[in-house]
């Protein structure tokens, strides 16, 4: 015989959704990345031309966390930016230099014809 009883729905419990959702998305968070990466280039010389050109203006800039010289002289990121137009950098860094205040003085000497960025080793 069949049972008569009316069927009862349960309500639904929403704590087990809600922490499986919470999870789901600490994952995702985890796993994914949200800074962009970026390409610089720090030498477009060509290797073994073995030739000196000495009509080309050269510039040497040591780079620190705080300092920063242009042919020996203290200056800024701003100045370089206006002084040096054409010609050859050279970039030395110091123990201290980070990477970003590198990409910062790149960012500002980019694009401009025969100017031609090497970074030292």
């Amino acid at each position: 015989m069949r049972n008569l009883a009316p069927f009862v729905r349960r309500p639904l419990a929403l704590t087990p959704l809600i922490d499986v959702i919470f999870l789901l998305l600490l994952f995702f968070m985890l796993t994914s990345t949200f800074s962009t990466f970026g390409e610089i280039e720090l030498s477009n010389t060509r290797a073994g031309s073995g030739t000196v050109d000495s009509s080309v203006e050269r510039f040497f800039v040591q780079l620190g966390a705080e300092r920063l010289t242009l042919n020996g002289l203290p200056t800024s990121l701003d100045v370089i930016a206006t002084d040096v137009q054409t010609g050859q950098v050279l970039i030395s860094l110091d123990d201290d230099s980070t990477a970003q205040r590198l990409v910062d003085l790149l960012h500002r000497l980019r694009g401009r014809d025969g100017l031609d960025v090497l970074v030292l080793e």
